[in-house]
């Protein structure tokens, strides 16, 4: 009896080690598979980085070391930085209509027009830690010297067609100088006399192969990556609808304000608009008020009252290139 019972308990015992080694077993599996899961992310591609590229009527080789990989340092960061990306896009369906037509009268290339997306992200807004404002980021010094009035209460460098303008005839002006485009945009990053004393210096006529600063080296291929995506958003995987985009608010007539003093919140109640939506149709208007002692007079745009508040369904997409199918 005693050795029955002794192989009972061994037989108990030994089941019970089996089920704790089961149990163990199935328990190091799942976390295992936990772990599996825990560790899987989204499959991430680098972009395709073109041969060549055509920028203001030059073609660009792309098939050299530097310009390769300096190339595709500006494609990931594009490619990658989803939220700038997507919204300077959908910005530029509201800017390009106004900033082409402009770029075309003054006899500048259209591709300038992401030279200002670069500068401000498409924003009229922008301000940089340099004080250089607007689309065109000019300074004040510069504004000031392409006819933009730049005050505390009045700054033209926000007024996108005149800034425009005035970018133009700087850009041109570059031209003359230099004689290629690519080396016009360099120049407006870093300045004419550092483009030109680095010509000299090192022999070489083209921005592409100078050693330039780092941030105007970066500057000319961020213009080549943006026109990149912008021409196929979609390879690049920003897949927008007609709806994403920003519409343009059109302006229903312009009025031409004067007096000693302007009370811009008044003369917005006195058009039907609030003084944020004037200031969104005129971004050059910094305050509320204006002390106008010489009485000049400034064209206001008045914006469609009934499309600010648009129907996103009726946006239409200023390149159809921006929508995926």
């Amino acid at each position: 009896m005693k050795y029955k019972a002794r192989i009972t308990s061994l037989m108990i015992f030994a089941a019970l080690v089996c089920c704790t080694i089961f149990l163990s077993s199935n328990k190091m599996q799942e976390a295992q598979d936990n772990c599996n899961t825990e560790r899987r992310f989204p499959d991430i591609f680098p972009p395709e980085i073109p041969t060549s590229i055509i920028f203001a009527g030059d073609t660009i080789d792309l098939t050299l070391q530097d310009r390769r990989e300096r190339m595709d340092k500006e494609m990931l960061s594009f490619t990658y930085s989803h939220i700038n990306t997507m919204l300077i896009i959908k910005r530029a369906n509201r800017l390009f209509p106004v900033v082409e037509p402009i770029l075309k009268e003054c006899g500048v290339p259209d591709d300038f027009k992401y030279l200002m997306i670069i500068e401000s992200n498409g924003d009229p807004e922008a301000f940089s830690p340099s004080k250089a404002g607007g689309l065109w980021q000019f300074l004040e010094k510069t504004g000031r010297e392409y006819g933009l009035e730049v005050t505390e209460e009045i700054d033209e460098r926000y007024h996108t067609e005149k800034a425009t303008r005035a970018a133009c005839e700087y850009l041109k002006g570059s031209y003359e100088l230099f004689g290629d485009w690519l080396t016009v945009a360099a120049s407006y990053n870093t300045g004419r006399t550092n483009v030109t004393k680095r010509r000299e210096r090192q022999k070489e006529e083209h921005a592409i192969n100078l050693v330039l600063p780092d941030e105007t080296s970066r500057y000319i291929f961020r213009l080549m990556a943006v026109k990149t995506i912008f021409e196929n958003p979609a390879r690049y995987g920003f897949r927008l609808r007609s709806s994403d985009l920003y519409p343009v608010i059109p302006i229903e007539r312009e009025v031409m304000a004067s007096g000693a003093t302007i009370d811009w919140a008044d003369f917005a109640k006195k058009h039907g608009l609030t003084f944020m939506q004037l200031r969104e149709a005129n971004h050059w208007i910094r305050r509320t008020t204006l002390n106008n002692k010489t009485g000049k007079k400034y064209k206001v745009q008045i914006p469609d009252r009934n499309a600010l508040r648009y129907n996103p369904a009726e946006t239409k997409a200023h390149n159809p290139n921006w929508i995926a199918e």
